[in-house]
């Protein structure tokens, strides 16, 4: 019998860097600074994307900032309806007291 070698997904890193935000979300107790910190780091590695794969970046700047902004746009408004959808459970309880203390997420709320 031989070992497969079973390549990781997208969604299985996505759930791993998931994972992290939710401690630290629990350590900090503040869920907004974890997702700034998660979408700076975000952009940041998305630079570093670009930068690799780019053989002209001062060119392809404004097609790279179009691309990746597309990209989070399709993605963040898929899991907006998923939580809409199936909205957290006990958790939101929890979860939106921290909320309330956060200045970052009150852009959202009417």
């Amino acid at each position: 019998m031989s070992e497969e070698k079973t390549e990781t997904t997208m969604y299985q890193i996505a759930d791993q860097f998931i994972a992290l935000a939710n401690q630290l979300s629990q350590q900090e107790n503040d869920i907004g600074k974890v997702g700034t910190a998660l979408r700076f780091a975000a952009a940041r590695y998305n630079a570093f994307e670009a930068a690799i794969k780019s053989s002209n970046l001062e060119a392809e700047k404004d097609n790279a900032l179009e691309w990746f902004s597309e990209e989070f746009k399709g993605m963040l408004s898929e899991n907006l309806n998923d939580h809409i959808k199936n909205p957290p459970g006990s958790q939101q309880a929890s979860e939106e007291a921290v909320v309330e203390k956060d200045d970052s997420v009150q852009i959202f709320k009417n």
